[in-house]
């Protein structure tokens, strides 16, 4: 367990950037929508950095401060990503310069429910993390009995509502931006590439939605087992009802960009390739030359590759793309925290602000649903980078 309260500090060019983040907690957002790519992680990240202040064993007895656990895996599997997201809320914290927060970190890898009830027996009042849909399922009961609500990073909707808010990028959203971007750009006929089980049967029907929203039509829907021989047979079929405006690959873009080549050939070279959200986690996405051409949906990158250079400067290493959710939940916490009476419940009300928030991900707003509404760009991989060509919407409701 590890403990971190924020202190002011210095900042020189990104104190300015942090003031921007911090004050764009302000009302409105246009568009729904989610991310670009991240730097490659060289080393392992720090948990506890000594810029952030003393870190005190055990709970401080000071009353004065809201007190909020981070859940997240320190240890096992998904360490570093863990680590990473706690890095990214130490870092939030001296950025803003609060006073009035103080975070606890708690290892999920021993299982999250036992780091929940830790954390609700610390006197903790809101929970960030886990980072797994399974964890979330695992404390949602034992949280809801305390009244503490839990902003997940995880990208899993089923697990949102009640109490759960999702932080995470969720793919219907980046499948519905780019498929009403491509239709916006004079596709009518769609394809998708979707590999089995429950991702793909999710961006499946995400998918089939879209693009019925958009007055387009799916002409041919494969799946396949992301064995080569299987990804053969999926594009044969396609192939068979060819040509399309565009076809969908709801996958990861190393697979996509081995599968390329053979798609266009098989359906015709001036298809126009899109990518999912999946697509933003991956630091050499540009570099891929068979995906030249292609688009894919993505939460605004300009304040993460500043992120990422004042993250590196600190730690040592490139963060994880998913961090910025752990500086965006800290964001948030500090916003709302202004009418938070410490020892008292979270305002949950205060979350569900129509106009929306922002950060370093850009504007997001939670819906009825607990999920985050995002406000996407769409970029397109033009000879080895990335070019936006979508602006995101800097606000909801315009």
């Amino acid at each position: 367990m590890a403990e971190a309260m924020g202190t002011r500090q210095r900042m020189v060019s990104w104190q300015r950037l942090a003031t921007i983040a911090a004050t764009l907690f302000v009302a409105a957002c246009s568009t729904i929508v989610p991310k670009g790519p991240p730097p490659p992680v060289t080393g392992p990240a720090q948990t506890r950095p000594s810029e952030t202040g003393p870190i005190q064993g055990g709970i401080p007895t000071d009353n004065d401060r809201d007190r909020v656990a981070l859940l997240v895996p320190l240890t096992g599997q998904n360490a570093g990503v863990g680590k990473s997201l706690a890095n990214a809320t130490q870092m939030a914290l001296l950025d803003t310069g609060s006073a009035k927060v103080r975070i606890t970190t708690y290892d999920t890898n021993g299982g999250a429910a036992a780091a929940a009830n830790r954390a609700l027996a610390d006197g903790n009042k809101l929970i960030l993390g886990p980072l797994l849909a399974e964890d979330v399922r695992a404390i949602e009961p034992i949280a809801s009995r305390a009244h503490v609500p839990i902003i997940t990073f995880s990208n899993d909707a089923s697990v949102a509502g009640d109490g759960v808010y999702l932080l995470g990028y969720v793919p219907s959203q980046a499948i519905d931006r780019v498929v009403s971007y491509a239709q916006s750009r004079g596709v009518t006929t769609f394809a998708g590439l979707m590999p089995n089980g429950l991702y793909g049967q999710r961006a499946s029907t995400a998918f089939l939605r879209s693009v019925e929203d958009a007055g387009g039509q799916v002409v041919s829907l494969q799946t396949y087992d992301r064995s080569s021989a299987s990804v053969s047979t999926a594009v044969k079929r396609m192939a068979a009802k060819a040509p399309y405006g565009a076809v969908l690959i709801a996958d990861s873009g190393a697979t996509a960009a081995m599968v390329a080549p053979t798609l266009k050939k098989a359906v015709g070279m001036d298809t126009r390739l899109l990518g999912t959200e999946l697509w933003n986690t991956e630091s050499s996405i540009a570099s891929k030359t068979s995906l030249n051409g292609a688009w894919f949906a993505s939460v605004p990158d300009e304040l993460y590759r500043q992120y990422a250079v004042k993250y590196r400067s600190r730690f040592g290493a490139a963060p994880y793309r998913l961090s910025s959710l752990g500086y965006d939940a800290v964001l948030l916490t500090v916003r709302v925290a202004r009418d938070w009476r410490p020892g008292s419940d979270f305002p949950q009300s205060d979350l569900r602000d129509p106009g929306g928030f922002s950060g370093i991900d850009g504007a997001f707003r939670f819906g009825r649903d607990g999920i985050a509404q995002r406000a996407l760009e769409v970029q397109e991989i033009r000879d080895g980078r990335t070019v936006v060509i979508s602006p995101a919407p800097t606000s909801f409701g315009k």
